[in-house]
């Protein structure tokens, strides 16, 4: 048996499902937009006529010819009204068209009453019920449904925020103590030796932290911001390299585009880490974007060694993707062998 204070705050709280049926859940114009915007089911309409018409073919005959224009127009009607709760599934939409429904059947049972058809009424009063009956228990079922539906919808929305926002903080730890600790030793070492590169590159440092470590507090920023913080990080990277780092960047005002924060920070560490530090010579870096019509492409290129044979996505790309596909389903990021060099080439 439930517990005293359960049973108390059932009798509390449910006992009006008895007279005012339907979802407590109200959900705000913000959640409707974000998570109800799933089409209306075309099979229920189908499984809906099919069904009716069945029933008519079974209990019409030649003397009630009228009865199939009047079905069929309350089938069209229900239909419209559970449309109607589709869109906005709310305990007051659906008593308000059950009790619309229940008084309309009395209103028109008394009228028929007046006008001499008794016996007529008698007859088909049974049928009337149970048609009734389905209607409002197909509507009771169907905002149910939707209001289940919705709230799934909106959790796993949040499930997928949270985990953009984990991806984001894993991010920024995954950049932050492999640059962090060769930026460091580099400074340490200029300071040890009184080299005069110490102190610019202390300044570019301290700038780089104070604007780049709140951003990875966003789950979204504009290019522009990334590219901001991009620029600090070659600044810092070519103190660090001097002449064996040269870069060439070309990212027009119009390329406009939100991103998850660190997105082409990763590519262009990696482009160095991987295709200009190795290298005695050092080498060049490229970052470049163009739009065309309604896609943005931007694209890492270095002039490297390549891609390593039977390469595969380390730990900080595989996050890089997962990150991109969470914020924008249908964006691409492809590394491609140039010899020399290689090509991230990132597509919104």
């Amino acid at each position: 048996m439930p517990e005293p204070s359960a049973l108390r705050r059932w009798i509390c709280t449910d006992w009006s499902q008895w007279l005012y049926p339907g979802p407590r859940r109200v959900f705000t114009a913000d959640e409707m937009a974000r998570a109800g915007g799933q089409p209306w089911p075309q099979g229920i309409d189908q499984y809906a006529y099919v069904n009716l018409i069945l029933v008519l073919a079974v209990y019409a005959n030649h003397r009630s010819g009228w009865l199939w224009p009047v079905a069929l127009g309350v089938g069209w009607a229900t239909l419209a009204v559970a449309r109607w709760l589709w869109r906005a599934p709310t305990r007051a939409r659906l008593n308000a068209a059950s009790y619309g429904v229940c008084a309309g059947l009395f209103v028109s049972a008394m009228l028929a009453v007046r006008h001499g058809m008794r016996e007529q009424l008698e007859d088909r009063l049974p049928l009337m019920l149970a048609v009734m009956t389905a209607v409002l228990s197909g509507w009771w079922i169907l905002t149910l449904y939707r209001v289940e539906q919705i709230e799934a919808r909106l959790r796993e929305l949040a499930d997928r925020d949270a985990a953009l926002r984990l991806s984001t903080r894993l991010a920024a730890a995954q950049i932050q103590p492999h640059f962090l600790f060769n930026t460091l030793a580099s400074l340490q070492h200029w300071v040890d030796t009184g080299d005069a590169r110490a102190a610019p590159l202390l300044r570019d440092f301290t700038a780089y932290l104070r604007a780049t470590l709140p951003m990875f507090e966003r789950e979204l920023q504009p290019l522009g911001d990334e590219m901001a913080m991009v620029r600090r990080y070659l600044a810092i990277m070519q103190a660090r390299l001097g002449a064996r780092l040269t870069v060439d960047i070309d990212v027009p005002d119009d390329a406009v585009a939100e991103l998850p924060p660190g997105i082409v920070l990763t590519l262009v560490e990696n482009a160095i880490a991987h295709g200009i530090e190795p290298q005695l010579r050092g080498g060049h870096l490229r970052i470049a974007a163009r739009r065309d019509d309604k896609r943005l492409q931007l694209t890492v290129q270095d002039d490297g060694p390549g891609l390593a044979p039977g390469w595969a996505d380390g730990v900080g790309l595989a996050n890089t993707r997962r990150r991109l596909q969470q914020a924008h389903p249908a964006a691409s990021l492809t590394l491609t062998d140039t010899q020399p060099g290689c090509l991230a080439t990132l597509t919104l």
